[in-house]
């Protein structure tokens, strides 16, 4: 590689990394706990559990789980329900005061008896919650969420212009050498190439699948003015329903449209998932992949009849795939652990990394002091590039 083609990449890894660093230490550290919020919640007594029941307990019907929820709130409107896989014995009502309200409350409702068993906060409580806003949006809503995926751009521009650096950089010393009994610098420069390489694979899925996670408002958008119009155009000019279909029997419609898949969630009309028409049961697998693939079935909310049902469009589906990938939460504890390893070894880049621009700082005015006194140093170029310590 010429000196000119070398001096470009350095210049665009060190901007790239200078301007996302600050935000990826940010991401990683809140990071960190959300990969264990399961586990958090459960320490901290958030975890809702379902009572136990005597074996073969039947499942209530879904009309009498939807009224347990209501008759907590009675002035709010249903905006969705939802199971997780690995707790079928509970249904997750969330009413609001709209379709859209992002007050909403959540009620956890036995999924056996229809009993309200709670009304659950965020796994983890406050603190887990201050963690998840500021990992997902900084607190800003969709700009925030679209500043953290430029964020999450650059990362990946640092990362490959850091391989292009590294490559000639091989060709000197072996793979995985630390220098020790130099300089601290030069001994943390080694330690950054070399986690920056290990780590080198999961960083760029973490941060194309978090970039992709932060447009996550706009592709729904899209989706609800192409694909739900499309779906809509039947009902152009109609009224919305004045009342709901039983869900109940919409529920076991839906299931009968989509043998061997689960209901993950049923977004309730007006809601970003659904129509001012219709239900939007989503169905998924039974497998720890593909349960967080969903099948949309739309169920008109006042006949209950299926009036239509298709595949999400591809880049629905890449969104969907992105999010466990991101948090490494379909693989159990072993992969848990795994992210956490490498999310920490990333933390050790980042941090690296800031620590040996400041010190080249310093060590360029060092030397640019010096010769202004007369002294005879190490030439700046060599002091710029960490080789003459």
């Amino acid at each position: 590689m010429s000196s000119h083609s070398l001096r470009r990449w350095s210049w665009i890894h060190k901007w790239s990394s200078l301007v996302c660093t600050v935000f990826m230490l940010l991401l990683c550290l809140t990071g960190l706990p959300l990969i264990y919020h399961h586990e958090i919640g459960h320490l901290l007594g958030n975890d809702v559990e379902a009572p136990a029941l005597a074996p073969g307990a039947g499942r209530a019907n879904l009309d009498d789980v939807i009224a347990a929820g209501r008759a907590l709130y009675p002035n709010k409107i249903m905006m969705y329900m939802s199971q997780e896989a690995d707790e079928p014995a509970i249904w997750n009502v969330t009413l609001g005061d709209s379709p859209t309200d992002e007050h909403y409350k959540p009620i956890a409702v036995d999924a056996r008896t229809a009993k309200v068993i709670t009304e659950p906060a965020f796994e983890g409580g406050a603190f887990m919650s201050t963690m998840f806003r500021l990992h997902v949006d900084l607190f800003a809503g969709l700009p925030g969420k679209l500043f953290l995926g430029f964020m999450g751009l650059l990362l990946i521009v640092a990362i490959i212009s850091g391989v292009v650096l590294y490559a000639p950089f091989m060709r000197k010393l072996e793979f995985g050498t630390v220098r020790h009994g130099r300089t601290a610098r030069l001994k943390w420069l080694d330690l950054h190439n070399v986690l920056g390489i290990v780590t080198l694979v999961w960083a760029l899925v973490v941060g194309a699948t978090g970039m992709v996670n932060t447009w996550a408002d706009v592709l729904l958008k899209y989706w609800q003015a192409t694909e739900i119009a499309d779906m809509l155009e039947p009902y152009k000019g109609a009224a919305a329903p004045v009342r709901l279909a039983s869900m109940e029997a919409a529920v076991n419609t839906a299931q009968a449209a989509a043998p061997g898949m689960q209901v993950a969630f049923v977004a309730f009309p007006g809601t970003p998932f659904a129509s001012p028409h219709h239900f939007g049961v989503y169905m998924r697998g039974d497998e720890a992949f593909s349960s967080r693939l969903y099948k949309p079935v739309l169920i008109d909310a006042q006949t209950g009849a299926i009036t239509d049902q298709r595949d999400l469009p591809w880049y629905l589906t890449a969104l969907l795939i992105s999010q466990p990938l991101h948090f490494g939460d379909y693989g159990g504890a072993w992969m848990q652990f795994l992210w956490a390893l490498l999310d920490v070894a990333t933390i050790i880049v980042l941090g690296s990394g800031l620590y040996l621009w400041v010190q080249r700082g310093r060590a360029v005015k060092r030397h640019a002091l010096a010769v202004a006194q007369g002294e005879n140093l190490v030439p700046p170029a060599l002091v710029r590039s960490g080789t003459g310590q």
